[in-house]
């Protein structure tokens, strides 16, 4: 099984430099279509779908592998060795703004920025860090989805997208969520939001932009503010949206922000 397979990579574009679009826990390459069109004409785009999302190849999942997001980044540097990036754009939603991280510390110079749309270095509150999450909440939060995926993604889909005017947003997400294979899924929201890359920001070297929602119930304002001042000369952009997915409810105000960066 190819790199390319195996994560379902698709290459658009024409630019010279690329610009790589990673999607959140729950989520597919679909996700950026509103976005991604944007740049096409100034950078070959480069989408691609985690190993137990999307139209990846399932057979691919590893347990002890995708046991920590490392696992993740290291199946995003072996794309970007196969595609041959040199300097090019990380754009990381959620939990992908620190696959990113990652992949830029194992693979200097595959990378030349790194864009986060609503990241988070760690979920659960610890000593003087607020993550935004208890402990007993995020266990609260594990046990319900292991017990029911259905019933967990109806639920949390439309908390976690925001703007309830537009429950069409919500519905898509929670779709999303139940196309998912349940146990990967499970296994995936464990890694998640159990991880802990506080101490990786601080070795991130090259320049980062942070897209932070005005209003987010999975990435605050406070994580967003602690993400930017733990990466060294990193830019925080407080967008107007709402939501945990402005990708999908504000593509324009993200594609204006990125703009200004890239």
């Amino acid at each position: 099984m190819s790199v390319v397979a195996r994560n379902n990579v698709r290459v658009r574009g024409t630019g010279e430099k690329a610009m790589v679009f990673a999607h959140g826990f729950g989520c597919d390459q679909n996700m950026w279509r509103f976005v991604e069109p944007a740049f096409a004409g100034d950078f070959k785009t480069v989408l691609f779908d985690h190993v137990g999302a999307g139209g990846s190849d399932l057979t691919a999942y590893d347990k002890s592998k995708y046991a920590t997001l490392a696992g993740y980044a290291d199946d995003v540097v072996e794309i970007g060795r196969e595609l041959g990036l040199k300097e090019a754009i990380f754009v990381g939603h959620s939990v992908s703004s620190m696959i990113g991280a990652l992949a830029v510390q194992k693979a200097p110079g595959m990378f030349g920025k790194l864009v986060m749309v609503g990241p988070s270095a760690r979920y659960i509150d610890d000593d003087n860090y607020i993550g935004g999450f208890s402990e007993q909440q995020i266990e609260e939060l594990l046990q319900f989805l292991d017990s029911n995926h259905m019933g967990w993604s109806a639920q949390m889909a439309p908390a976690i997208m925001g703007n309830p005017d537009r429950p069409e947003l919500g519905e898509e997400l929670t779709n999303s969520f139940c196309r998912t294979d349940p146990e990967i899924a499970k296994a995936f929201a464990r890694v998640t939001f159990k991880s802990d890359n506080r101490a990786d920001l601080a070795k991130i070297d090259i320049p980062t932009l942070i897209l932070q929602c005005s209003e987010d119930i999975i990435a605050s304002k406070e994580v967003g503010e602690f993400v930017h001042r733990g990466i060294p000369g990193s830019e925080l952009i407080i967008l107007e949206a709402t939501g945990h997915c402005p990708n999908l409810s504000a593509p324009d105000e993200v594609i204006a922000a990125m703009k200004t960066f890239v």
